[in-house]
């Protein structure tokens, strides 16, 4: 009996707490040229600068690594630091052109 009452006990806290949270986020936007050039998050491609730019990206809290990339340009790459209450990351990137 003592059994059955520990798992119904376990049944009812399980069901009460309910879906955990979402994850924390922080904004991040960037700006920069040249427009068409590729960013990257943690190995994921999420848009080119200028979408990026016009809506920002919600990085969850903890450590990223941002890259930015165009054909004829030096990649630009930076590690970012998304804090819990910290206000949104701003990124600035002008890529350079690479020597002829």
């Amino acid at each position: 009996m003592s059994r059955t009452l520990a798992a119904v006990a376990a049944l009812l806290t399980a069901s009460a707490c309910g879906p955990p949270p979402p994850p924390k986020t922080i904004s991040m936007r960037m700006v920069g040229s040249p427009a068409s050039a590729s960013v990257t998050i943690d190995d994921i491609f999420v848009g080119r600068l200028d979408t990026v730019a016009a809506r920002g990206v919600a990085l969850p809290v903890g450590t990223h690594h941002v890259s930015v990339e165009a054909p004829g340009y030096l990649p630009w790459d930076k590690v970012v630091e998304a804090k819990d209450g910290a206000g949104p990351l701003r990124l600035e990137v002008r890529l350079v052109a690479t020597p002829e």
